[in-house]
């Protein structure tokens, strides 16, 4: 959701510049920053960032600078008068200027003419403002499409981590297997063979991570079915991370196995990566 667009037009007067900027957030917070004169036009202008941007927290700024030689601000002649000769009347040593300072310094000494809205200027400036939209569309886009390459990486890392597990399976079986023998003989009682077999058969299905790799291997596929898609899918990543999480979190607790355990923390690692790109899908 990160991203920034900017574009800049000029006027016979005055030049305008739009500037975007979006950071990751769950929702859409928006901040815009605008001339007084076109506040008006900001109910329009909010819905038409919330429909481009959709999600992030964005600030939205158009900047005003003036190009011409003419002022909107402008002496209050009658007002300023009426301060000299008051001022007169208190320091009749004063000179014309120093009234002059002290008068202006007054309040309503100065006033400001309000601009009316010019249709065609806010025509021009709508210019702007698409052109830095679709600036800060393409950067998400650019963005997106690296993210698109890093989440392939991931998930193909985390798939060869659990099959490079999967290929000890069997020499995890058998080493829990010499174990509970070994420890059985070391207590030199006699034992039914058949019962033990079944109490072992047992104990090595609760160990068993058949369905974790199943479930896993659905998810990684569905995370990558996933971001092919064409619609904002960003908070479905964020839950199909969740469920990628608890499969391996379970094969951790079942590996019973020290290589195994060891690419089970390689498979976290790579889906916290995974994790901390989400936020920043759309």
């Amino acid at each position: 959701m990160t991203g920034f667009g900017k574009a800049t037009m000029q006027l016979p007067t005055k030049k305008i510049t739009v500037e975007v900027k979006s950071l990751n957030s769950k929702g859409l917070d928006l901040s815009v920053r605008m001339p007084s004169v076109y506040r008006e036009m900001e109910l329009g202008l909010r819905t038409q960032i919330a429909t481009a941007l959709e999600r992030g927290k964005v600030d939205f700024s158009i900047f005003i600078e003036s190009t011409s030689d003419q002022t909107s601000t402008k002496v209050n002649v009658p007002i300023v008068q009426e301060y000299m000769n008051q001022l007169k009347a208190v320091y009749a040593d004063a000179d014309a200027i120093e009234l002059m300072k002290m008068a202006v310094r007054m309040p309503d000494a100065l006033k400001t003419e309000r601009d009316e809205i010019d249709e065609k200027d806010w025509a021009t400036i709508q210019i702007a403002i698409d052109e830095s939209l679709a600036n800060i569309l393409g950067f998400r886009k650019d963005e997106g499409q690296s993210l698109e390459k890093e989440f392939q990486l991931r998930i193909g890392n985390i798939r060869n981590y659990m099959n490079q597990a999967l290929a000890l399976d069997s020499e995890r079986v058998q080493a829990i297997k010499d174990r509970l023998q070994n420890a059985i003989s070391e207590l030199k009682v006699t034992i039914d063979e058949n019962r033990f077999e079944q109490e072992l058969i047992y104990y090595l299905e609760k160990l068993d991570i058949t369905e974790e790799k199943v479930r896993l291997t659905n998810h990684l596929d569905y995370f990558l079915e996933t971001i092919n898609g064409t619609e904002a899918n960003g908070r479905k990543l964020g839950f199909i991370t969740q469920e990628m999480g608890r499969e391996i979190n379970t094969m951790g607790s079942k590996a019973n196995h020290s290589q195994m355990q060891k690419l089970v923390v390689m498979m976290k690692d790579e889906l916290e990566k995974i994790k901390e790109q989400v936020l920043n899908v759309l």
